[in-house]
C-alpha cells in the first residue's frame, strides 16, 4: 500500500476541546458518523481571520501545581518570525507556552488572538489557527504515521463535512514537506526518534494553523537530529511563513534559528529581541548564573556562547572578572577544524 492511497481515518472527527487534546495527547480520537464529501464542503470555512495573527498576553499570571510561575508578563509573539524562549529550569517557559495555547488558564490577564481573549475563542475556531506540539508527546501503539498525520486534520472536520480532497492534499503535502512520505506506512512507536519528532510535526504541518508552538522539539535528539528538525523548522516559516513560538535550552541553536529571542527568569521576561541584542555574556549570567563569553558563530554570523565552567577559561577570565570584562570574543579566538 502507498502513501498515495489514503482514505479518511476512522477515528477522524469534529475538533472540539476532547479531539484537539487528543490529536496531541496520542489518544484516539472520537469518531464521528460517516458523511458524503460535496464539492461545496470540500474547502475550509473561511473565518475571516488575517493569515499572520496577531498572538499577544498583557497582564499574565499562571501558576503550575498551585504555585505562582508568571506573573505581570506582557508578551507580542511577532506574526510570521521565529521566536524562541529561552532560560534556565523551572524559569515559566513551558507553563508560558502552554497558557499560549489555552492549555492552561491564567489567574489574571489575558491571553489574546486577534483582539479576542483565547478563552472566547472557539475551540474548533482556535484548533484552525494555532497548533501545539508538546514535550514527549506518545501515540498509540500500532498506529502508524499516516493515521497519525491524519489527526491532523481533525479541525477541519464536523457533522456535515467529513474526510475531503483538500485534507488529503494537506496530508500528503505535510508528508512530503517532512521527508515522512517512505516512513507513512510505518508504526510510529517503530520509528527512530528523529523521525519520531517528524511524523509529529507532520501531523501539526497537516492542521495547517499559522501559528505554531513548540515545546522543546529537539528533546532526546542527537545533534545531527536536532538540526535537521530546526531546518524542517525553518523551511515551514520561510516558506508558509508561519508564526513558529518555541522554548530551546541551546542558546546558539537559539541565536542559530530564532529571529526573536525571549530570556525569562522566574516567570519575568529580562530580555527580548534580535539574538544580537539579547545573547549577550551580562544577560546569560544573569539569566542562567553562567559566566561565558560571547563571539560570533564563523558559520552563521549570529552570538556564539562559550560557557566557562571552573575548570575552563581561567586564563581568559581572572578570578573576579564580571561578564562584561570577559565577553569579547573575536572571530580569530574561535579556532575551527574542517577536516582532518
Amino acid at each position: 500500500m502507498s502513501a498515495d492511497s489514503t482514505s479518511a481515518p476512522a477515528g477522524t472527527a469534529p475538533a472540539g476541546t476532547a479531539a484537539t487534546e487528543a490529536v496531541f495527547a496520542g489518544a484516539p480520537a472520537p469518531a464521528a458518523p460517516a458523511a458524503p464529501v460535496t464539492e461545496a464542503a470540500a474547502g475550509d470555512a473561511a473565518d475571516g481571520s488575517s493569515p499572520h495573527p496577531d498572538l499577544r498576553a498583557h497582564g499574565l499570571r499562571l501558576a503550575y501545581d498551585g504555585k505562582p510561575v508568571v506573573d505581570g508578563l506582557d508578551l507580542a509573539v511577532p506574526p510570521g518570525r521565529i521566536t524562541a524562549i529561552v532560560g534556565a529550569n523551572a524559569c515559566g517557559k513551558s507553563t508560558l507556552l502552554r497558557a499560549l495555547a489555552r492549555l492552561l488558564t491564567p489567574r489574571a490577564g489575558a491571553v489574546r488572538l486577534d483582539g479576542r481573549a483565547l478563552q472566547a475563542v472557539p475551540a474548533r475556531e482556535l484548533a484552525r489557527r494555532l497548533g501545539i506540539l508538546p514535550q514527549g508527546p506518545v501515540a498509540p501503539e500500532g498506529l502508524t504515521v499516516i493515521d497519525l498525520v491524519n489527526r491532523g486534520r481533525s479541525p477541519h472536520q464536523t457533522w456535515w463535512r467529513q474526510w475531503s480532497r483538500a485534507d488529503e492534499e494537506a496530508v500528503h503535502g505535510a508528508l512530503a514537506a517532512t521527508g515522512m512520505t517512505e516512513l507513512a506506512h510505518r508504526p510510529v512507536d517503530e520509528l527512530s526518534g528523529g523521525q519520531r519528532q517528524r511524523a509529529w510535526i507532520a501531523m501539526a504541518v497537516a492542521q495547517g494553523t499559522p501559528v505554531l508552538l513548540l515545546d522543546e522539539p529537539t528533546t532526546y535528539l542527537d545533534l545531527a537530529h536536532q538540526i535537521d528538525v530546526l531546518d524542517l523548522i525553518t523551511d515551514l516559516n520561510r516558506s508558509e511563513e508561519r508564526t513558529v513560538v518555541m522554548v530551546l535550552h541551546d542558546l546558539n541553536q537559539a541565536c542559530r534559528y530564532a529571529d526573536h529571542v525571549i530570556a525569562m527568569k522566574r516567570g519575568r521576561i529580562v530580555a527580548e529581541g534580535a539574538p544580537a541584542e539579547v545573547i549577550t555574556a551580562e544577560t546569560v549570567e544573569d539569566v542562567f548564573s553562567l559566566r561565558c563569553r560571547v563571539g560570533t558563530d564563523p558559520v552563521s554570523g549570529t552570538p556564539l556562547v562559550l560557557p566557562m565552567g571552573r575548570h575552563h577559561g581561567a586564563a581568559a577570565a581572572p578570578e573576579g572578572a564580571t561578564a562584561a570584562e570577559s565577553a569579547d570574543v573575536r572571530l580569530a579566538d574561535v579556532r575551527l577544524t574542517d577536516g582532518p
